[in-house]
């Protein structure tokens, strides 16, 4: 039975919801997507309701599962220490539109986008470098489908007319670091 992978007994097939810690319910929601023994396991914002020693167990856990089971992990969260530590690449998305894609040391070294560096900048992490990164303001825009130019233009402080008027292409501006900004190259 996948309990016992997860760190749970068979007891705990029987309990009601509310005999469960969250913790316990994230392991047997856990356990209940290996039944199948898939390759690839959407895990959407799994930690953010546990504490800290908690969400250390199940990522922990989630690693080992990985490599034991040979698991492809797709991680979304707004924790972006959570992101960290768990990611091999980060795709950083901005209303519903992928702005930057990269393997994380890189991003973490060497963010190019203006919306991941003012997510960097908002963060209170001692190893996030901030040189240069200004937290995030301005509203954001209603994105209807008459809406033209990059997502992030109302907000950016790099914006131009060109930025309001042509949503910029997601391209490879270094070996292996993507990014949609048409101000990258300046």
């Amino acid at each position: 039975m996948e309990l016992g992978k997860v760190g749970l007994s068979e007891d705990h097939y029987f309990r009601f919801p509310h005999e469960l810690s969250g913790g316990q319910v994230q392991r047997l929601g856990i356990a209940s997507a290996l039944v199948i023994g898939p390759k690839l396991i959407v895990c959407d914002e799994p930690v953010s309701a546990l504490d800290v020693s908690i969400q250390a167990q199940i990522l922990n856990m989630l690693m080992q599962l990985q490599k034991e089971l040979g698991l492809s992990l797709l991680f979304i969260s707004h924790d972006i220490g959570v992101i960290r530590f768990i990611s091999d690449r980060i795709g950083v998305m901005y209303l519903g539109t992928l702005v930057e894609e990269t393997d994380t040391e890189e991003l973490f070294a060497n963010p190019l986008h203006p919306y991941t560096k003012g997510l960097f900048a908002s963060v209170p992490d001692p190893y996030i470098e901030r040189d240069g990164f200004s937290e995030l303001s301005g509203e954001q825009p209603v994105r209807t489908e008459d809406f033209k130019g990059c997502a992030f233009s109302t907000r950016c402080p790099h914006a131009t007319e060109k930025c309001r008027q042509e949503a910029p292409v997601f391209r490879e501006v270094k070996p292996g670091h993507k990014v949609a900004c048409h101000m990258v190259e300046e």
